[in-house]
């Protein structure tokens, strides 16, 4: 039987909601011009994860992907989960936040405004696949 994972995901710079848990930046770089000390007191995320981000060359093809080219960005996710499962290092950080999340609430934020154009939708359904597999 597998263990409840409560597990969500949050645009950074949102407000904290409840519930909400941990939150963790799954981006490739973090906010501009915030200091790594207000990261915390301002909202925005309580711990900056990279491990989880896309490559910089998946991001900026994310990032020129437009609403209509869903197969285009359909491609690039696929690129991003075989880079995130392809290696050992971002695969156990995957298991990580999984086993975390069946512990206590945990978010996974990005930029993105669009969650459905953004690799965070992605690494929740990779972290809960993950989850209902080995939890």
């Amino acid at each position: 039987m597998s263990k409840p994972i409560r597990l969500q995901t949050f645009q950074i710079g949102t407000p904290v909601r409840h519930g909400e848990g941990l939150r963790i930046a799954v981006t490739r770089r973090p906010p501009r011009g915030v200091a790594k000390v207000d990261w915390k007191r301002i909202g925005r995320f309580d711990v900056w994860l990279p491990a989880l981000a896309p490559s910089p060359e998946l991001v900026a093809k994310l990032q020129s992907t437009g609403p209509e080219e869903a197969s285009v960005r359909k491609t690039i996710l696929d690129k991003y989960e075989k880079e995130l499962m392809g290696s050992a290092e971002s695969r156990q950080t995957v298991a990580l936040i999984a086993e975390i999340a069946a512990r206590m609430p945990v978010s996974i934020g990005c930029f993105c405004a669009n969650e459905s154009h953004c690799h965070r939708s992605r690494l929740y359904a990779v972290i809960m696949g993950l989850a209902n597999q080995e939890l």
